[in-house]
């Protein structure tokens, strides 16, 4: 009853929405999200920085045929969202040269996009609302968790501590998990002892080589408000037979699971991710390439789970109003400024091999998908460095203190140009282990330096394909 008094709830607030959106307000509900240091919080700034200040955007057509008039702030929808910051952002990157902080939670920030229609019955002005929604990609995961069992999820989680990489981070968590005896009466001291060392192997998981682990529950290490409280507090246990004894530790580890599930994961959907109309996903290709076929073999498989959570597809008149579903998706390659551009094309090449299954389906739907490789915002500049007779094509900018390659650390003023390696021309040599791990050079660099123009204004944050993506998400909608 609870599940269907909630159902009947979104159902009729996504009602209310789309009544909005089609008689009084055209609005748009763009989700950006992706695994952690991805690029989330920076392309969102970004985003809203080129609209707020009406910058040049060659590949955004609104932009490039002088149809935008302005992009103002205005207060968002939603209440009980923490407010995106994005005047902090800014000043971190354009002020301080230093990378935001990241997205460990959901916010939201609202913008009014006046426009000039481009022609038609419907020319003239006209406004658009756009509500960004940013939330952590590790947060979508966990929505394949809502039909699973907790036995399942168990033993889901076990099988997969057997991959390639892992038997050494797992090893603590599963010395601690053969004295726990699923059918021993339940005790809280010793499920919270078992939730620590489960949750110290996701954080190993997070800091390994791969980088890009796909192991749910994603709150276990953004808990926000809820770090501490029962519904976090739980573990996979070995040997378990249903059904569960409720008295037993294995039936107290089900109860918090199921919990996690009803206060945590579908309120989430509900609330926020089934109203997502536009969403673009980032992703960061390159350090899976650079730590070998195993990491992108799991970033594969994360972005095929990914695209599993969504409720996509064409949207009619019924859909939009009682059950909206995103139309387009796009897939984003960042760091893109971390090459040189002519594997630039390769990139996105790679990129689009890994979601390539979930492309077909997707589109199968009526949804439209779509990659791009992308710098959100441009750290470097293209450079060659003479080695000898050969010519390598390479990328100048300005290394972060500490950073270094290979007996050189920099300290984080100096600029260096960098060969990082190529990408080679087949994608599917990338998955055979053609560039091994660690053969690729990808310091972490510096915000570039923005200085204000003539006149006082802030100046233009650099941008790689930043438009691009923005005419596939947006372009539509100002037309």
């Amino acid at each position: 009853m609870n599940s269907f008094a909630a159902r009947a709830g979104s159902a009729v607030k996504a009602f209310a929405e789309a009544s909005s959106d089609l008689l009084i307000q055209p609005t748009l509900r763009l989700g950006v999200t992706g695994l952690a240091r991805s690029g989330k919080t920076v392309f969102t700034t970004a985003l809203i920085h080129h609209l707020v200040e009406a910058h040049a955007l060659p590949a955004f057509a609104p932009a490039h045929e002088g149809r935008l008039r302005r992009a103002r702030l205005v207060p968002q929808p939603d209440d009980d969202l923490p407010r995106f910051p994005f005047e902090e952002h800014v000043a971190a990157l354009t002020e301080d040269r230093l990378w935001p902080r990241s997205t460990d939670r959901i916010s939201q920030f609202r913008l009014a996009i006046e426009y000039e229609r481009k022609g038609g019955w419907r020319s003239g002005p006209g406004t658009l609302m756009l509500d960004v929604v940013d939330y952590p990609g590790e947060w979508l995961l966990d929505l394949a968790l809502i039909d699973q069992s907790y036995t399942a999820w168990s033993r889901a989680t076990l099988s997969g501590t057997r991959r390639s990489g892992r038997a050494a981070m797992a090893a603590p968590w599963l010395d601690t998990l053969k004295g726990l005896d699923p059918k021993a009466p339940l005790d809280e001291m010793v499920a919270e002892r078992a939730s620590t060392a489960f949750k110290t192997y996701l954080a190993a998981l997070r800091a390994g080589p791969e980088a890009v682990a796909t192991t749910p529950p994603g709150r276990f290490l953004m808990p926000g408000d809820l770090a501490g409280s029962p519904a976090l507090t739980f573990a996979p246990l070995d040997n378990l037979t249903d059904p569960l004894d409720p008295g037993s530790l294995a039936g107290l580890m089900e109860r918090r699971f199921e919990a996690y599930k009803a206060k945590v994961v579908e309120p989430f959907f509900r609330n926020h991710f089934q109203r997502v109309d536009r969403q673009i996903v980032l992703v960061d290709v390159l350090a899976a390439v650079d730590a070998g076929p195993a990491a992108l073999a799991e970033l594969e498989e994360a972005l095929d789970s990914v695209l599993l959570s969504f409720r996509i597809g064409r949207n009619t008149l019924l859909s939009r109003l009682f059950a909206p579903r995103a139309e387009r998706i796009l897939f984003a390659a960042t760091k893109a400024d971390h090459l040189h551009q002519t594997s630039h094309d390769r990139l996105d090449a790679l990129l689009r091999l890994l979601v390539s299954r979930a492309m077909r389906r997707t589109e199968a739907a009526g949804a439209r998908v779509g990659t791009v490789a992308l710098a959100s915002v441009r750290a470097t500049r293209e450079t060659t460095i003479h080695d000898g007779a050969e010519i390598l094509r390479a990328v100048s900018g300005t290394p972060e203190a500490g950073e270094s390659v290979g007996d050189e650390t920099f300290d984080g003023l100096s600029e260096a140009a960098i060969f990082p390696g190529e990408l080679p021309d087949r994608p599917e040599a990338v998955l055979e282990g053609a560039v091994p791990p660690g053969s690729l050079r990808f310091p972490r660099f510096r915000p570039p330096l923005i200085r204000p123009d003539a006149l006082g204004r802030p100046g233009h944050m650099p941008q790689i394909r930043l438009d691009r993506a923005m005419q596939f998400l947006l372009g539509d909608k100002l037309g």
